[in-house]
């Protein structure tokens, strides 16, 4: 694999994966989530978050869908270094 391509698609899922991480911060304030940086972080993220609500059970309150996508993306950013480094 390409040293290159990979280190730039790591570094697109990191993005990602702390995108998600702010975005679930931000959901414990409700004012921040009134803010322009809020309404771009929604729309940047949400397309890796519907598929995941779609399928998984309703849980009341509380959203796993985000901890499922950061666990994917740590698995894909683990799975991308391991195939650059061999």
């Amino acid at each position: 694999m390409n040293d290159t391509i990979a280190t730039i698609f790591i570094a697109f899922l990191w993005v990602l994966l702390i995108a998600l991480i702010v975005r679930a911060l931000l959901s414990w304030f409700p004012g921040a989530q009134r803010s322009e940086f809020s309404r771009v972080l929604h729309q940047f993220t949400e397309p890796l978050l519907e598929p995941v609500r779609r399928i998984m059970p309703r849980t009341g309150f509380i959203d796993l869908s985000t901890t499922v996508v950061i666990v994917l993306l740590y698995i894909m950013i683990q799975v991308v270094q391991r195939a650059a480094d061999s």
